[in-house]
């Protein structure tokens, strides 16, 4: 594949990405239907349509003679696939809760803001990886863009509960992240839609007994129809679709240009908010929005600047981005 078409591939997946919250809003306006059902039943959906993906991936493999992944033990890929769905739930189901808590634009700002200075600190804590100048700066960019975010906003358009539940879900997307990095590594990461199929099974499951105490069926809806369409929508576009696409994307586009492409899922997200379901953006909400992300554009850049030392000081070539089994890798991640 081309790199303009894995530039085109990422920018599709992020606006896709960006649409899940604006779905999630309106699934929340038309029926009583809450987070954790909403992740179920995504999970459901996209397992379906990636079961039905697979079988053709592998028969195009076979045509081009892809060499197959590197064997893994299966307690490791067990516990690899274990620790993913779990990572996923929370990533997912927490965003949701956000959105519903605080609204989508601040809602996904924070998630995908704070999820890159997450991963920053916890490789650098974790696996030795350093910051840098460019690193700390973006840490402490971030930092302060939350704080005007949460106390900045006197008109309680930004809600604690909901920045909270968005923090939480930015900690389980740097856990799968840190988890796909560190597998990547020793080479055994695995079939990324192989693991996302699994991964998504596993969420599945653990959140079937909760959905069944939240209520698995909106016992209210305006319109059946609508919630059932604005069901598939999450399952088909930003979740299988978009996966796929990005999966493809990040194989030949380098990880630094990954994650500011990602950047289009937070704008995305806020101009949906605005033009279509009325949320209002206030002058703190604005400012802080601006600081997080020049916060990931800034650990983007400053990856860039430490792979390029690296290449002159070993003489290499660029390699491509690293394709995660959760879609984070080192690029980015959608909701």
């Amino acid at each position: 594949m081309s790199t303009g078409r894995g530039l085109l591939y990422l920018v599709v997946a992020g606006i896709a990405w960006g649409t899940a919250g604006a779905a999630a809003a309106l699934l929340y306006r038309a029926s009583d239907l809450g987070p954790i059902a909403l992740s179920f039943w995504r999970y459901v959906g996209g397992i379906a349509l990636l079961l039905a993906f697979l079988p053709l991936r592998a028969r195009s493999r076979a045509r081009r003679t892809v060499p197959a992944p590197v064997p893994e033990p299966r307690r490791r890929r067990a516990a690899r696939i274990v620790a993913t769905g779990l990572g996923l739930t929370l990533f997912q189901t927490a965003y949701f809760g956000a959105v519903q808590a605080t609204g989508l634009a601040v809602g996904t700002v924070v998630t995908l803001g704070a999820g890159p200075v997450l991963i920053a600190v916890g490789a650098r804590l974790t696996m030795g990886e350093r910051l840098g100048r460019g690193g700390a700066a973006a840490v402490a960019g971030a930092l302060a863009g939350l704080a005007v975010l949460c106390l900045g906003d006197d008109s309680a358009t930004v809600r604690p509960l909901g920045v909270l539940l968005a923090m939480l879900s930015a900690s389980g997307y740097a856990a799968i992240t840190l988890l796909t990095r560190w597998m990547g590594r020793s080479g055994s990461g695995g079939d990324p839609y192989a693991t996302t199929t699994w991964a998504f099974g596993v969420g599945a499951i653990c959140l079937l007994p909760l959905g069944l105490v939240e209520g698995l069926l909106p016992r209210t809806a305006t319109d059946p129809l609508e919630v059932v369409a604005l069901l598939a929508y999450t399952a088909a576009v930003p979740t299988a679709l978009a996966y796929a696409l990005y999966f493809a994307g990040a194989a030949v586009v380098r990880a630094a240009t990954a994650s500011v492409i990602m950047l289009i899922e937070p704008v995305s997200a806020a101009v949906i908010a605005v033009a279509l379901l009325g949320e209002r953006l206030t002058a703190a909400t604005v400012l802080g929005t601006a600081l997080l992300l020049a916060a990931v554009t800034g650990l983007a850049v400053a990856e860039a600047r430490t792979a390029a030392g690296a290449r002159r000081a070993t003489g290499l070539a660029p390699a491509p981005a690293p394709v995660s089994g959760s879609g984070g890798g080192g690029g980015g991640a959608g909701v």
